[in-house]
């Protein structure tokens, strides 16, 4: 047991670190030109400020133990851990706050599931303090970018609006709300045709909601059709103004090869943390017969008065994309690298009298003002041990050291 990693965790060996930091390093550097910055916060946390004001089930955390001050946590995800930094650490802050990160989360599998992965890496942003299309907009188009950025495969952007979703929900009485809100979020149709509706009225409606989703402009035509309240109707006109400057944007990015936002309004969307109040979405890619949750994201207004002292709330939306699933999705591209880097040196001692020489002359290489990667060579000196072990990584030169200092250099 003891020579296993624990069941829903694993390592990650060289090739793969080398692979997901190549598509790290891409994804912040697409946030850094946004103007977004980094942050880090703890990974441990108070459980009360994990769960987010109850908006996170508090099964969803992985608990550490009980203090005398309350019991301890690891994040489940950033938003709340960011949101808690924010209020508390730079309210003094000019605003908007544009924020990133890149992290591991870590959440207990859903009773049932054991072996289930425990611990995520994730990216993201979080731009704070200011709401509004035009808000909503850069964080899907910024979205966007990172996904064209890094090559992903036949990726589109399902969208939905929380609030929107709730005034819809209304009509229900509430115990029969939640059915219909986890029949919605497990797309589940027959379950949701044979819930115990008071009326057939309801039921029509409880299917209608089921089959909200498609082209933004078929979907809205049909919101359009119902009885909505001031605020749904709000929602769907801050929608409508959404989609239009989302879809001209990406559209006139390149005049010579301008192509539609690849994006479905789905107004039966749910997220997994109830904590949103606008618009929400999910990147997903179809690829190699499956359907890959890329990111997540969503408004929301209210999480920051959680944290603040006096309760005061502000806006707030950001995004996070599954390193995990978009590495499985970019596998197959040939995009990331085959290999790990190969060294630029490998010094060797010709004799044990070298051997200081070689520790020198290595540590003179190092200090290169480019990255070099420099190894010393370790282990029986004879030509045959040294070219057997040249045969088994990779390296471009050579540097034999004698003892009296001289290096001879062989290229490979």
């Amino acid at each position: 047991m003891i020579h296993q990693a624990p069941s829903g965790a694993r390592d990650l060996l060289p090739l793969e670190v080398t692979q997901k930091s190549w598509m790290n390093d891409r994804i912040q550097e697409i946030f850094q030109r946004w103007g977004y910055q980094r942050i880090v916060t703890s990974s441990i946390e108070w459980l009360d400020t994990l769960i987010a004001g109850g908006a996170i089930e508090r099964s969803t955390v992985i608990q550490l133990q009980e203090t005398a001050e309350g019991a301890l946590g690891l994040r489940p995800e950033l938003t709340a851990s960011i949101a808690r930094t924010a209020v508390t650490r730079m309210s003094d802050h000019s605003h908007p706050q544009r924020l990133c990160y890149r992290a591991n989360v870590f959440r207990n599998p859903p009773t049932g599931h054991h072996g289930q992965q425990l611990e995520f890496h994730q990216a993201g942003v979080e731009l704070l303090m200011r709401g509004g299309v035009l808000a909503d907009a850069e964080i899907l188009l910024l979205l966007a970018d990172c996904l064209e950025q890094l090559g992903v495969p036949q990726w589109h952007l399902l969208i939905g609006e929380a609030a929107l979703t709730r005034s819809l929900l209304a009509p229900f009485p509430v115990p029969l709300q939640q059915q219909v809100r986890d029949c919605l979020a497990h797309l589940d149709y027959v379950s949701l045709e044979n819930l115990a509706y008071p009326s057939a009225a309801l039921r029509e409606h409880g299917l209608l909601l089921f089959n909200l989703r498609g082209k933004p402009a078929d979907v809205l035509q049909k919101i359009l059709n119902l009885d909505l309240d001031e605020s749904a109707q709000e929602a769907v006109s801050n929608l409508k103004s959404l989609l239009e400057v989302v879809e001209n944007s990406f559209a006139q990015r390149s005049t010579q090869n301008a192509i539609a936002f690849p994006l479905v309004l789905d107004l039966s969307l749910l997220q997994t943390f109830d904590f949103y109040t606008g618009i929400i979405f999910k990147a997903v890619s179809y690829t190699d017969q499956q359907l890959r949750i890329l990111g997540q994201g969503g408004r929301y207004d209210q999480l920051l008065s959680v944290y603040h002292p006096q309760q005061e709330s502000a806006p707030g939306i950001g995004f996070s994309l599954n390193l995990e699933e978009l590495h499985t999705c970019l596998l197959s591209t040939g995009i990331l690298p085959q290999q790990t880097p190969a060294l630029d040196w490998l010094v060797i001692p010709q004799t044990k009298d070298a051997e200081i020489a070689a520790f020198i002359h290595a540590q003179t290489l190092r200090k290169s003002t480019e990255l070099i990667r420099v190894s010393l060579f370790i282990g029986e000196r004879s030509e045959d041990g040294i070219r057997e072990y040249i045969q088994n990584i990779r390296v471009k030169n050579l540097a034999w050291v004698q003892a009296d200092g001289q290096v001879i250099i062989e290229t490979i």
